[in-house]
């Protein structure tokens, strides 16, 4: 991380899974950090009492610009002007593109797009105050290669690519670096559940191991420590960057 770590570090969606981790990196590194999340209380304050090191779980949901203004204005006054910001938070959903609704696709989108553009909206402030900052956008492989069924997850998740290329050019000069990672397939709960309901588990876990070069599927920490490297000074000449953690799967063309 960085030498200097006195500043606050947000990861919005970071009660579980991947955003946990990598709050769990950020403490490491010495940083002070606030989770947010929205779906379940208890289990915010669960995850910031296990983080410890003063994290602070703040409830946000990122969809909505005055609970995003109000969340960030509240890490400033608990922890400090924030200089790294995670944006993590996301809903991972497919439908039929004939049957979807329109007020599905603005709420899709409000988590997975607008929210990241939201949280990046208020929190910039604050690293322009400190001089710079860090933004990581956590994305999907889905943004590269996709599948069908993905729809619209896919199409979200290549907007933040596209939002962090030209947020990062927008933002150099005042010393604000932005990148995204690209997860493949990790081991979180849903991903867990998913193939454990699949009629032969052993076989789906075989099949879905076996089309990543590396032989398996990650973990949530395989994904902090990419996102760790990106927040910190290691990477001070890396912006607009995307990087894939994705097990090799993204460079194979066919099986």
């Amino acid at each position: 991380m960085t030498a200097d770590t006195s500043g606050a570090a947000v990861v919005t969606g970071g009660t579980q899974g991947i955003g946990l981790a990598i709050a769990r990196e950020l403490v490491a590194a010495s940083r002070r950090v606030a989770i947010f999340g929205v779906s379940d209380d208890d289990r915010g304050r669960a995850a910031a009492a296990e983080l410890g090191g003063g994290t602070q779980y703040l409830r946000c949901d990122v969809a909505v610009e005055a609970e995003v203004q109000r969340a960030m204005n509240e890490v400033a006054d608990l922890l400090g002007p924030v200089e790294v910001l995670v944006n993590n938070a996301g809903v991972g959903a497919g439908a039929d593109p004939a049957e979807l609704t329109e007020d599905q696709w603005d709420a899709f989108f409000s988590i997975d797009l607008k929210g990241v553009w939201l949280c990046s909206k208020y929190a910039i402030p604050q690293m322009r105050q400190r001089g710079g900052g860090a933004i990581v956008n956590i994305s999907s492989i889905h943004a590269h290669m996709t599948r069908s069924g993905m729809f619209p997850y896919a199409a979200a998740k290549a907007g933040v690519l596209g939002l962090t290329r030209s947020l990062a050019l927008d933002v150099a000069s005042q010393n604000i670096r932005v990148n995204a990672v690209c997860p493949g397939y990790v081991r979180t709960a849903p991903m867990v559940k998913l193939l454990d309901s699949q009629p032969d588990p052993d076989a789906a876990w075989d099949r879905l191991s076996s089309v990543h070069p590396i032989g398996r599927i990650g973990t949530p920490d395989e994904i902090a420590y990419v996102v760790g490297f990106l927040a910190s000074d290691r990477a001070a000449f890396v912006t607009g960057a995307t990087w894939n953690a994705d097990g090799g799967l993204s460079a194979r063309f066919a099986t």
